[in-house]
């Protein structure tokens, strides 16, 4: 019997506001980015406005055979980002796609 496979992907868009150098966007999203990876069973990486200062686009994705899991697992890294981000948060999408 052939199990379905699911794919979670998370768009996540913030805005840094006291970054004044790429030095100091990292420094600011580093302790975003490890505190998703440690808690969340995820992968996330820096997708989009790498050249950006004040502005930083992730891309968060999750596996599983269970699109509620995968659903359930990308709300939990939405409610972690919005509890433990100082600041603003600029996007959140969230696609499931059947493999």
């Amino acid at each position: 019997m052939e199990r379905n496979i699911y794919v979670g992907i998370a768009r996540l868009e913030v805005h840094i506001e006291d970054a004044r150098s790429l030095k100091e966007k990292r420094s600011a999203t580093r302790p975003l980015v490890e505190r998703i990876r440690n808690r969340h069973q995820v992968l996330i990486i820096e997708a989009d406005h790498q050249d950006l200062h004040q502005r930083a686009g992730f891309v968060i994705s999750a596996l599983s055979t269970d699109p509620v899991d995968i659903e359930s697992r990308l709300q939990r890294v939405e409610k972690t980002v919005h509890e433990t981000w100082g600041g603003s948060v600029l996007a959140w999408d969230v696609e499931i796609i059947q493999v």
